[in-house]
């Protein structure tokens, strides 16, 4: 009798086995192929630029040997998050928030803080700088995703769905504009209504918070002279001083249009020369346009939009809450940050030190927008492959049927 019950066990021991093997190497969904290709190219994409726009500097390998040591640290992380349980990504939303505010709330710190045209958003420790705000993006959206995930049933009621979200979120928000960038300031608040919108609350509960943004924005940008000055230039840039406030805005400008169709060749544009601020960081668009013109610009919009269909075929095919609201939050912070830059860029709006998702030098903020891309990769690996079952099916029917033979 006990002869005859081994062979059942050891026969389901070996398709157990066989199953595993075959998750492994399931072929990956097209939302993952997307996110992973797209991110990929533009990292790769953002470096041969941030070479191009620093070699008119004294050291011009400088840049971009540290832009490529930030990526080989960046594109493994990626892949290692893209590994990850989505339920163990939720489990460390409320402690990731915390630890990135807490390390936000260094740049306060004498000693620690490093200023740059205005804002007092980095550290530098131990020789290293890094802005911290950049890692609250992705937590916030996580942290923001699993608390609405708690209460999906209560999304009705509004005060279910601003507390605890609203208050935190504001806190947040607030050590940011405590350090004076209020770019990054923007894009937090975009990634809150980002979420909330994909979790499906009400659009009627959006008039509140957003007039109190509008009106938190106006004071703000009316605090400082520096900032009601690029924001009028913005609105009537016919009467903006060229070599004063507008001199980034119209050097921007000129490096499009010096670049026409075809642009004047990779490596040749003049206003990286001294002539055009942030070359390599926030107006790292405009060398694109001088040197790879109009086609280079347009292939980079196309591979946001091919990000931007990746993203939002996630939140469209995926039945969890959290997933679709931490990928919905995701893909408004990385399209709603591009779409600001080249925005700016083409002075649509007004300087606000917003960089180019994958392509502006920064450290920290290529390796937190890559981390991202990780979390999008786990969640496309929870997508089942299009027009075909879910892997585990057959051999779950498999299993009940070898069980069923061992129990007759």
């Amino acid at each position: 009798m006990t002869q005859v019950g081994r062979p059942p066990r050891t026969d389901e021991r070996g398709l157990a086995a066989r199953v595993s093997l075959g998750r492994l190497f399931t072929a990956p969904t097209t939302e993952f192929v997307l996110i992973a290709s797209t991110a990929l190219v533009l990292t790769v994409f953002g470096w041969v630029m941030v070479l191009s726009a620093t070699s008119a500097k004294s050291d011009p390998w400088d840049g971009a040997i540290k832009q490529g040591i930030f990526a080989m640290i960046g594109i493994p992380l990626m892949l290692l998050i893209s590994r990850l349980p989505v339920k163990f990504l939720g489990r460390i939303a409320w402690p990731a928030l915390i630890a990135a505010t807490v390390l936000q709330l260094l740049v306060f710190v004498p000693g620690l803080r490093v200023s740059s045209y205005g804002n007092t958003n980095w550290i530098r420790i131990a020789g290293f700088q890094l802005q911290p705000s950049e890692f609250l993006k992705l937590t916030l959206a996580l942290w923001i995703a699993y608390v609405l995930l708690r209460k999906r049933a209560r999304l009705g009621i509004w005060h279910h769905v601003f507390i605890p979200v609203v208050p935190v979120s504001a806190l947040v928000i607030g050590t940011v504009i405590g350090a004076k960038d209020l770019g990054t300031a923007m894009v937090l608040v975009l990634i809150m209504l980002g979420c909330l919108f994909f979790s499906g609350v009400k659009l009627r509960l959006f008039i509140l918070p957003m007039i109190l943004g509008v009106i938190a924005v106006g004071f703000y940008a009316a605090s400082s002279d520096n900032r009601m000055g690029r924001i009028l230039s913005a609105l009537n840039p016919e009467a903006c001083d060229n070599s004063g406030p507008c001199y980034q805005a119209v050097h921007g400008i000129w490096g499009m249009a010096n670049g026409g169709i075809f642009g004047v060749g990779l490596g040749n544009s003049q206003e990286k020369y001294g002539w055009l601020p942030a070359a390599e960081n926030d107006y790292i668009f405009a060398i694109v346009g001088e040197e790879l013109g109009l086609i280079g610009c347009v292939l980079v919009l196309a591979l946001f939009a091919v990000l931007a269909i990746g993203v939002f075929r996630i939140v469209r095919r995926s039945d969890d809450p959290f997933v679709r609201v931490a990928a919905g939050g995701i893909g408004v912070w990385i399209l709603g940050q591009a779409l600001i830059n080249i925005g700016v860029v083409l002075r649509v709006f007004p300087v606000m030190g917003v960089p180019l998702p994958f392509m502006s030098q920064g450290g920290t903020a290529l390796i937190s927008v890559l981390a991202a891309c990780g979390v999008l990769l786990a969640f496309a690996r929870t997508m089942p492959a299009s027009g075909a079952e879910s892997p585990a099916a057959p051999a779950m029917g498999a299993g009940a049927t070898a069980r069923g033979k061992v129990a007759r």
